[in-house]
């Protein structure tokens, strides 16, 4: 069942209806992605990249020839723009915003591995092919065995009342209308929720209340945060299962108020470049605190990674920053570059929202914007993008023609 479009349907019908589809439902939550640099929400977020346990690579698959790869679609989704409306991130200098990413200018990547994205989402990002309710209810499973919790799997299915009463409301209903895009597994205290995409997210009722000492806090200084991140990896190390964790708060980006913000960062640094470049990537986690300061959501990431389509040849920071600076570039920003002495940072990554046919590489700028400056002293610093893979193997570079790409 499209989980939205059943909701939107449902929202037009009888309470009495509502009530029992709820409860046959159960109570999962849906919240987006944040970006990497600064967080959104109204709460702290903990992001940790989970071990190679659950992390697909593909690595077995026999290596394509450099020849042989398809030319790649670029990104028409970039990433999630915060409350600013674009990705931007307020800050006095661009040394505050730390983005906890294993990679460094200096390191000698001559390729790196492209994937299909196997869940194909439409544009409002439901998924609509690709789903394997196998996969998610054995990822739901495995989650709860390393959180130690005896969970058993809810059928989210429609009744034939509630199929009946969306029918009588909207007429003809699409194939496939109906069909689960989600599993639920519940156990004691908490719910398991596990998308197409395989992402699963845990969520405690009641929330769990950290030790005394702790400040788990949206807005906690940096020290405050490092303690905690300690504290939650000490507790949920085994279902994080990570081999070589480092962890230290990332964000330090600022409110329009002044507030400062910090997300907590860890990375299994196990293997080479490359493998500790994908558990950045696709794998993490984040732990999520509720209005009183208490554990209430961890969200652990696990893109299926299977479909690899090749190893590509990818360009150095120093050619991806010509291609900025000549304009060929993807941004949500709705200013044009202002000039090669405004780019003050740039990072490897892949984009992996749900509407990316492809998941490939990218160099992530941080610009500082003139324009965007605030009275108080803080600069804004918008992301631009330019794909790290050789131009020959790309469909076509952008020229930004100013307007959100």
């Amino acid at each position: 069942m499209n989980a939205k479009h059943i909701s939107d349907a449902l929202e037009q019908l009888d309470d009495g209806l509502l009530d029992g589809a709820n409860a046959l439902r159960g109570s999962a939550k849906r919240r987006a992605n944040r970006p990497k640099w600064i967080g959104a929400a109204a709460c702290l977020v903990v992001a940790v990249c989970a071990g190679a346990g659950l992390l697909y690579t593909g690595r077995d698959l026999p290596q394509t020839d450099v020849a042989d790869l398809p030319k790649l679609p670029l990104s028409e989704e970039v990433s999630h723009p915060n409350g600013m409306g674009y990705e931007g991130y307020l800050a006095y200098d661009v040394s505050e915003l730390i983005s906890g990413s294993p990679w460094q200018e200096t390191d000698n990547l001559q390729t790196l591995p492209v994937y299909r994205n196997p869940v194909i989402c439409d544009q409002a990002g439901a998924p609509v092919d690709g789903i394997d309710l196998d996969a998610m209810e054995a990822r739901a499973l495995e989650v709860a065995g390393r959180l130690g919790v005896d969970a058993e799997i809810q059928d989210n299915a429609p009744t034939e009342e509630e199929i009946a009463a969306v029918q009588e409301k909207l007429g003809e209903i699409p194939e496939g209308y109906f069909d689960p895009v989600e599993v639920n597994a519940l156990g004691d205290g908490v719910e398991i929720t596990v998308g197409a995409n395989l992402t699963a997210e845990i969520l405690f009722d009641p929330a769990l209340a950290l030790p005394e000492g702790y400040n788990f806090n949206y807005h906690a200084p940096y020290e405050d945060m490092k303690a905690v991140s300690d504290y939650l990896l000490g507790q949920y190390g085994a279902l994080l299962a990570m081999d070589d964790p480092q962890i230290e708060p990332t964000g330090g980006g600022y409110t329009y108020s002044g507030e400062q913000m910090y997300e907590i960062t860890a990375c299994d640094r196990t293997g080479g470049e490359t493998q500790r470049l994908l558990s950045y990537s696709f794998n993490r986690a984040s732990f999520s605190c509720d209005e009183e300061g208490r554990l209430w959501i961890i969200r652990l990431e696990g893109m299926d990674l299977s479909q690899k389509v090749g190893d590509y040849p990818v360009i150095t920071p120093e050619a991806a920053k010509k291609l900025l600076v000549g304009g060929k570039y993807i941004t949500n920003v709705p200013h044009e570059l202002p000039g090669a002495e405004y780019v003050k940072g740039v990072e490897l990554l892949y984009l992996t929202g749900r509407q990316e046919q492809y998941f490939m590489p990218y160099y992530r700028f941080l610009v500082e914007l003139p324009q965007a400056a605030r009275e108080n002293g803080l600069h804004t610093y918008g992301a631009y993008y330019v794909p790290a893979v050789e131009e020959a193997y790309l469909t076509g570079l952008p020229v930004w023609s100013g307007s959100f790409n």
